[in-house]
C-alpha cells in the first residue's frame, strides 16, 4: 500500500462544558464531549427512534483549545475533523483500559462553530479594549484577541454546518 489515511468529521452537539487543561510545558489542551444522533423509522411500528452516540474529543492545538474554551459551552453545535485514536492506560486498581477519542492535533484537523442551540446572549463576551482595536495585524497576539463579532448580521449567505 502507497501510504493510507485517517481523518473523522462528526457534527453534533457539546454535552458539557469543555475541560480546559494546561501541561507542565504550559500548552493548553481542551477536552470535550460531542453527541451525534441518528434518526429512523421503525419499519414494522411506523415509529420513529433514534440513537444518540457520544464522542471524546481532545483538542491539541493550543489556537483552536483557546476559542474552545471562550466560546464552546454545553448545547452548542460544532462541526469536529480529527483522527480516531485508541489509547491504552492503567487505571487506580492496576486494571489496563483503553479509550477512543477524536483528537484535533497540532497541524491538522479543525473545529467550527455552527451556532448554539441556546440563545445568542448566552455566548461570552469578548473583551473590547481599544489597545485591541487599535493594533495592526502584524502586531502580535492571537488572531482570537482581536476578532470581534460587532458588525456582524445575523444573515449567513451560507453555512457550512447544517441542522
Amino acid at each position: 500500500m502507497a501510504g493510507s489515511f485517517s481523518q473523522t468529521i462528526i457534527l453534533g452537539n457539546v454535552g458539557k462544558d469543555p475541560e480546559i487543561r494546561t501541561t507542565q510545558g504550559g500548552m493548553k489542551i481542551a477536552n470535550l464531549t460531542v453527541a451525534t444522533a441518528e434518526t429512523w423509522t421503525d419499519k414494522g411500528s411506523g415509529e420513529r427512534k433514534e440513537r444518540t452516540e457520544w464522542h471524546r474529543v481532545s483538542c491539541m492545538n493550543e489556537a483552536l483549545s483557546g476559542i474552545i474554551e471562550r466560546f464552546v459551552r454545553k448545547g452548542s453545535k460544532v462541526q469536529i475533523i480529527g483522527q480516531n485514536q485508541t489509547r491504552k492506560w492503567t487505571d487506580q486498581s492496576g486494571v489496563e483500559r483503553y479509550t477512543t477519542e477524536i483528537v484535533i492535533g497540532r497541524f491538522n484537523g479543525g473545529i467550527t462553530l455552527c451556532g448554539d442551540r441556546q440563545s445568542s446572549d448566552a455566548a461570552p463576551q469578548q473583551s473590547r479594549g481599544s489597545d485591541a482595536q487599535s493594533r495592526p495585524m502584524g502586531s502580535g497576539g492571537s488572531m482570537s484577541d482581536r476578532w470581534s463579532p460587532e458588525g456582524m448580521d445575523d444573515e449567513i449567505p451560507f453555512s457550512p454546518c447544517f441542522d
